[in-house]
This record gives structure tokens, sequence and C-alpha cells, in this order.
């Protein structure tokens, strides 16, 4: 259900979008915002939508993903907390459509979202906040681009230990054995995030734990030797 957000909280300022906004900045905003909880599984938008909305996740994960004509399904990235969602159609002068799906990953996933509209007008009051949504912007395309080149130059086993790394600075957390990441994901979506086949990156992940790099739970992963996979992603 959408709920206005109370103009007694300041959510924007947990965001990386917003983060060197001041209170008294995002207070003006508050009023034309809104805000969602999604249950695991529903959408927060769908790839073609035409709105013109900026999402940002207040709590849980959401997951991008695009679908092809024969319905194949390409998992792109995770989003979690204080990460913006949709970002392409309000800043693309062209206003195109949605290209992507964001799925709740889990349940009493919180999202807020404004309209273009009252975003731009925010904007026109406080023109330097733009250079820090460029910075903030800037830093997804650069991740982008290293994503389509880790494609191009790094082999399977490499993207996977880059892969892991990745998910285990954004939600792993200190056990007695290691770092325990409990990524939520199918061991397809596993596969679609590394850019690979289920095959292969089983393959590599069982070659991981036969090293005794990592130990695999369900749809947790325990990693023992950060090291030789920071080692492993570099070859």
């Amino acid at each position: 259900m959408d709920d206005e957000v109370e103009a007694g909280e300041n959510p924007l300022l947990s965001t990386a979008l917003f983060k060197q906004v001041s209170p008294d900045q995002a207070r003006k905003l508050i009023p034309h915002m809104k805000r969602a909880a999604l249950r695991k599984g529903e959408y927060v938008f769908h790839e073609g939508d035409t709105d013109h909305r900026l999402y940002l996740i207040e709590d849980g994960r959401v997951k991008l993903t695009r679908q092809s004509a024969d319905r194949r399904v390409q998992l792109l990235s995770i989003q979690s907390r204080g990460e913006v969602l949709g970002e392409i159609p309000v800043f693309d002068p062209e206003g195109g459509p949605r290209t992507a799906n964001a799925i709740a990953m889990t349940n009493n996933t919180r999202v807020m979202w404004l309209e273009r509209d009252a975003l731009f007008a925010w904007l026109d009051d406080y023109p330097g906040v733009a250079v820090d949504m460029l910075q903030v912007l800037a830093h997804r395309m650069r991740a982008n681009n290293e994503r389509i080149a880790d494609l191009v130059f790094m082999d399977v086993p490499a993207r996977l230990a880059k892969t892991l790394l990745d998910l285990a600075s954004r939600f792993g957390r200190p056990v007695e054995a290691g770092l325990e990441v409990p990524h939520d994901l199918t061991q397809e979506e596993m596969a679609q995030l590394v850019g690979a086949s289920r095959e292969t990156v089983n393959k590599a992940l069982t070659d991981f734990a036969n090293r005794g790099w990592i130990a695999r739970e369900g749809r947790t992963i325990i990693i023992y030797q950060p090291g030789a996979l920071i080692r492993r992603s570099k070859r």
C-alpha cells in the first residue's frame, strides 16, 4: 500500500543519492514523497513502464532483471538500502521507457519515490545538489562499464570470485568460521549475475569449495579465505 512520508522523517538522508543534502533541503521534498512496502517477488516497476518516478530503497533488497524476446531472464544487479532505482527515464531527456524490471527480494522491502517534476522543481531551488547527484550516477556508470569489461576480459572463475567478494562487501557478516554471505539467489540467478552458464558457475564454486576457500550452505556462502578469492579475481 502506498503511504505518504511523514513530515518528521528524513529518509532521504540515508540514501547515497542525497547524502550531501542538508536536513532543511530534504524537508522540502518530504511532502512530494510516497512510500510502499513490498513482499518478496512483488514488482517495484516493470520493464517498458513509462512512468517518470525516481525510486530509493529504504530497506531490503531489489533485483534488476531484463527479459529477452524468447522470455529468457537476465539478472543485471542487486540493489540494497540507500541505493537509487529507475533513474534512466527520470534523467533521460527523451523520457524513454524503463529498461529493466525491479523486483523485491525480501519481505517488507520498503521503497520511496518522487515524481520527476517534483524532483526537478526542487533541483531548480538547489542546483548545487545536482553536482552531488551526478557523482553518484557517474559511480553507477563506472561500475556498469567495469562489469562489461569483466565479461570481455575475465574468465568465469575470476568473475565468480569478484562477484562473491562484491556480495560479501555489501551483505556479508563476520562469523567464527569466516564471512557469512546470505545472497538469496538461486543457482540460475547466481550464474546470471556472473554472466555464465549455471553448469560453469557450479563447477567453479565446487572448485573453490574443494580448495577450502568457501563453503556452500543453501543460499548462503561462507568465505574462509577472502585473500584467495581476491588473488583469483585478478588472474
